[in-house]
């Protein structure tokens, strides 16, 4: 009982935001968090049903409010789908109607899948399966006459939020990250714990640390074994980790991104040569090479790295 107030509260302090907000599409944090965590599984979507992927995220994030809607965080429902005959579990909201019967998922994977399905086994969007992958527009449009959703203005803010947010790129993928659909297809919770944000730097992904947090217990969240990331960040496994620690999946990059091009790092108070290699994604033993730096070398404030 809780856990479904908070949620509530949070979908009712969405709804206390103005409406023009989400109608302008603004760039905001929590819906580039949703399209970091699912934009692999749309992918993945779209290249088994043909459903471009930039409708999929643009839906996703239109029908569960970014994934924070009770829909959403309970019935793992990211898009809207009513029961319309469902055998399985059912979750109650008011809707166009009081009380209205939406789909219940395990996982936001099931969802997803459903969402696919219901769109390609429709015989009323089977015309939108005749429109080019890539054509977003008539997709959003496609998708508002053949009714999926009652209001007037579905259509365009599906399609405010794909250019907002450059969706239609992944219109064009031939491949995707496995690890990345595998995890946003999951629960959001682990042992009752949130699951932490992934973000991208560096062609690598990464998370933060939260205050307890262990290698170990890194681990078993992302599936990746605890000796394998503390190599990867260059750290001895049994390390305590501090609260806001950058902790990457993979194996880091040998130099910063292209758009560090000939920008140095200025060094400030406080920081070590640890401390930039993580900042930027990149090898510790190689930010030394790269400076021409001995690892007894001390750093000071002021002084210029190459970081690329």
């Amino acid at each position: 009982m809780k856990k479904f107030l908070l949620h509530l509260i949070i979908y009712i302090s969405l709804l206390a935001v103005p409406t023009g907000a989400f109608a302008q599409y603004k760039w905001n944090r929590q819906y580039q968090n949703y399209i970091d965590q699912y934009k692999d599984l749309a992918i993945e979507q779209m290249l088994r049903y043909h459903i471009p992927a930039s409708i999929t995220l643009a839906q996703g994030l239109l029908e569960s409010r970014a994934g924070l809607s009770p829909l959403a965080t309970v019935a793992k429902n990211h898009f809207g789908i009513k029961c319309h005959g469902w055998p399985g579990r059912s979750f109650y909201q008011d809707d166009d109607a009081r009380n209205e019967c939406f789909r219940a998922y395990d996982n936001v994977f099931q969802s997803f899948e459903d969402h696919s399905k219901f769109l390609s086994s429709s015989r009323r969007y089977a015309r939108l399966f005749d429109l080019k992958i890539t054509d977003y527009k008539g997709w959003a449009k496609g998708l508002k006459a053949c009714g999926y959703a009652t209001s007037p203005t579905y259509a365009q803010s599906l399609i405010n939020i794909i250019e907002t947010y450059d969706l239609s790129q992944y219109d064009r993928a031939k491949s995707y990250d496995k690890f990345m659909a595998r995890r946003g297809g999951t629960d959001h919770q682990v042992s009752g714990q949130t699951l932490h944000p992934i973000s991208i730097n560096n062609k690598n992904y990464y998370l933060r640390a939260r205050k307890g947090d262990t290698f170990r217990s890194i681990g078993e969240e992302v599936g990746i074994s605890y000796r394998k990331l503390a190599k990867y960040n260059e750290r001895d496994k049994n390390d305590v980790l501090q609260e806001g620690d950058i902790i990457y999946l993979k194996k880091k990059q040998k130099k910063a991104a292209k758009e560090f091009k000939n920008q140095p790092h200025r060094v400030e108070p406080g920081q070590s040569m640890y401390d930039i290699a993580q900042m930027y994604g990149i090898r510790l033993k190689n930010l030394y090479k790269m400076n021409h730096l001995y690892p007894d070398y001390q750093i000071r404030p002021g002084d210029m790295l190459r970081i690329r």
